[in-house]
């Protein structure tokens, strides 16, 4: 609340305004055009707003219960938007065409229906054009084919309702706060709104001399939450409710253009992080300025297939749209339309993928997660000192301590990979800058993790917190950890994949203590990473499966199902060379390889569903991990057969992006990849596999601090032979490497030199 702001039960005064409860003034209703069946979606995407809407660039208000709940204009977890419907004489346009390509903008192209006798169907050409950057902007020209002049009414209907995403997600909420009407006061001095005065308190005179609309809501923690709707190029000629209408006159062949802007405010103050631009067009110069900025700044990776350039230039404007401002930082966002927002795995797993892109992404991350690093003891959000969050919200049910998000510390793996990470990013830019001012918050990492291993000697997670999440490594739904009966493990879970991170980063961080000059850290670490190992090495595997346990359960009793888990472990050190050999094997199975990828759990388990979330489905990030590993055994042609059939699935998909999973059906003959009905995409890890398995095959190995890179035996699949990689940074040098298959061996040269940095080719 702030200090302007005065609220009695009948009215609400804020900063000159008079705001009271919607159910105090009804107004009248637009009628909406119901959508017989599911419609699919588009998405755009700004820093931290995002919308989506159905492939007419509408959010109807009949259409919200029919399989498209996340449809909406959305800002820091809150729906700011939940109707934005263009209609016609009171008719849905009929769609000709419509795109998302840019990403940040979605462009459609539509037509008049038969309007009874007045007007024959296709005689007016609609166009619009919706952009995101820091407020939604939308134009409209509408132009008459015909060879008379048509008269008719366009009109667009809007409304919010301000519900926190959680809300949209399913989470039930036993009271909400209150929707609001910006009204004017019935006298000069402000007025009365009690008793009798409500019925002469009215809108804003919604007029053709007005120029916007103002949806309002009242959260139950006090703050004010707005959608001012302002008209540009021509007002609207009157308005039914929060429905603009423009009675339109067109001769044969004329245009006219229609327009606004949403901007959305908290308490007067922007949502959004992002200035807003004034129009339209500033709006969309503003976002390709930005993303030629960001172009210019990474790795410039092309090979000479087309369908192969799509995919990665698919995957650099998607790694550009998921980038979000979070304080002084930007990292990227975990994915759309549900976890837009800051995650800690996610973060830094999308981080690790893409420090051959850029490594300013893991840096922000790195400096961005530390900032929120567990500071004290707190069961409701999980949070204890040293811990790395899972993820931070925005919205109303966090700020009002509904949901623990505040933010939530409910993940076991986020601070061994936050450790992983720190040094990996050392490896790739020698930043002793950002390694020394880190340092504090690594060894505080380590700390919590060594008090966390004291019960059992593994890192292991039960839920404290009401509510959290049961399950808290990657596989986080409540029905994945589940052993060959297909039953659920109880108790503390411990993870095969966390204690390959944790070995890693024992491992990784005693060489950077060795570095510092702290012997006695670098040899306790050491000594800790291969105890673990040998302890791992016997607990975890299974002698009559020949392959690694899922996790340790409460009891210290192996989870004992096949899952893809098992192959995270593979490129981290912490199994015998025989067992990683095995386990690499098992995974190329047909009841764990379908094709496309390697499914989460075996077709074999009795908990197997090729639609699960996490008992079935093929996860493209869970694959380039395993293609890492397999990469690091030797094993380059398994690596290479999931690369393909990654980039296969990957060309299939709408404007060739990876979803966030699909489902594990087999691949068989010309039957596309079949999708998940909710996943996320554009998904961070999804998009950060594509360049880590062009990490993968190039097989680059930096070491910046010894001011060297290494490219160790390179092998370029049979789909692609030539590739280059310009703008590639290692340290200070700037490199461009042109890679080129012959036969079965792949040659490397460098192109270009900035720097002395010294480049060793290794066949």
């Amino acid at each position: 609340m702030t200090p302007d702001t005065l609220t009695t039960p009948d009215k609400i005064l804020l900063d000159g305004k008079t705001f009271i409860p919607a159910e105090d003034l009804p107004i009248p209703e637009w009628p909406c055009v119901v959508s017989e069946r599911p419609q699919p979606t588009l998405t755009v995407k700004d820093d931290d707003l995002f919308l989506v809407t159905d492939t007419m660039g509408n959010i109807s208000g009949c259409s919200l219960n029919d399989g498209n709940p996340s449809m909406g204009l959305f800002c820091c977890d809150t729906r700011f938007l939940n109707r934005l419907e263009l209609q016609i004489d009171g008719r849905s346009p009929v769609l000709l065409s419509s795109s998302a390509e840019k990403g940040f903008a979605l462009s459609v192209l539509c037509t008049n229906p038969r309007i009874d006798e007045q007007m024959k169907a296709d005689t007016v050409g609609i166009r619009r054009e919706l952009v995101l950057n820091g407020a939604l902007f939308e134009e409209i020209e509408v132009a008459n084919y015909s060879t008379t002049t048509v008269t008719f009414e366009l009109s667009i209907s809007f409304d919010a309702d301000f519900v926190d995403l959680f809300e949209v997600r399913g989470y039930g909420r036993g009271k909400r706060g209150k929707l609001l009407r910006l009204v004017e006061p019935t006298s000069e001095d402000g007025g009365s709104l009690h008793g009798d005065s409500v019925a002469s308190v009215q809108l804003p005179h919604l007029t053709h001399k007005e120029e916007s609309l103002t949806l309002a809501y009242q959260g139950l923690d006090g703050l004010i939450m707005e959608s001012r709707i302002q008209f540009q190029h021509r007002q609207p000629d009157y308005f039914k409710g929060y429905t603009a209408i423009w009675r339109l006159e067109l001769p044969t062949h004329a245009t006219q253009k229609l327009g606004y802007r949403v901007n959305m405010f908290t308490n007067n103050n922007s949502s959004s992080n992002v200035s807003a631009a004034v129009t339209l067009v500033q709006a969309k110069a503003s976002e390709m300025m930005e993303e030629q900025n960001w172009v210019h700044k990474i790795t410039n990776i092309r090979a000479d297939k087309s369908n192969f350039n799509q995919v990665i230039e698919r995957a650099e404007q998607d790694m550009y749209l998921l980038r979000q401002s979070f304080d002084k930082y930007k990292t990227v966002s975990a994915g759309v339309p549900w976890f837009s927002a800051l995650f800690g795995r996610d973060s830094i797993i999308t981080a690790s993928q893409t420090l051959m892109l850029n490594p300013e992404i893991a840096r922000e991350t790195l400096m961005l997660l530390a900032a929120y690093q567990g500071k004290q003891d707190d069961e409701w959000r999980e949070e204890e000192p040293g811990k790395i969050l899972h993820e931070l919200r925005l919205g109303e049910m966090a700020r009002c301590q509904e949901i623990p998000h505040t933010p939530y510390y409910g993940t076991v793996d986020a601070t061994p990979l936050w450790l992983m990470l720190y040094s990996e990013y050392y490896s790739w830019t020698h930043d002793r800058e950002t390694l020394e001012q880190l340092w504090p918050n690594a060894l505080a990492a380590m700390e919590w993790i060594d008090r966390n291993m004291q019960p059992t000697g593994y890192l292991s997670y039960h839920r404290r917190s009401k509510r959290g999440l049961d399950n808290q490594g990657w596989k986080d739904s409540g029905d994945c950890i589940v052993d060959r009966k297909g039953d659920l493990a109880t108790g503390a879970i411990a993870l095969c994949e966390v204690q390959a991170y944790v070995y890693a980063a024992k491992m990784r961080l005693a060489e950077i203590a060795r570095m510092k000059k702290r012997l006695d850290l670098a040899e306790r670490w050491q000594d800790e990473a291969k105890s673990l190992k040998e302890r791992f090495n016997e607990d975890f595997w299974m002698e009559d499966q020949d392959f690694c346990a899922l996790a340790l359960d409460g009891a210290l009793k192996q989870v004992d199902s096949i899952t893809s888990n098992p192959g995270h472990c593979l490129q981290l050190g912490i199994f015998t060379p025989e067992k990683a050999y095995n386990v690499a094997e098992r995974l190329r199975a047909p009841d764990m390889f379908n094709g496309w990828g390697i499914r989460t759990l075996s077709s074999l388990s009795p908990a197997y569903n090729p639609m699960g979330y996490h008992i079935g489905s093929v996860w493209p990030h869970d694959n380039s991990l395993i293609a890492m590993g397999l990469r690091s055994l030797g094993l380059i042609d398994q690596a290479l057969e999931i690369f393909q059939g990654l980039f296969d699935m990957t060309s299939q998909q709408p404007y060739q992006r990876p979803p966030e999973l699909f489902c594990g059906y087999e691949r068989n003959g010309d039957h596309s990849p079949v999708q998940y009905p909710v996943a996320c995409t554009p998904q961070a890890w999804a998009t950060g596999t594509i360049f880590q398995l062009i990490q993968m095959i190039v097989n680059l190995v930096p070491d910046a601090p010894n001011n060297c890179l290494r490219i160790i035996d390179p092998a370029l699949p049979e789909s692609i032979s030539k590739l280059s990689l310009h703008n590639l940074q290692v340290g200070t040098t700037v490199l461009d490497l042109e890679f080129e298959r012959s036969g079965g061996t792949t040659a490397c040269r460098v192109a270009k030199k900035r720097g002395n940095l010294r480049v060793v080719i290794e066949a």
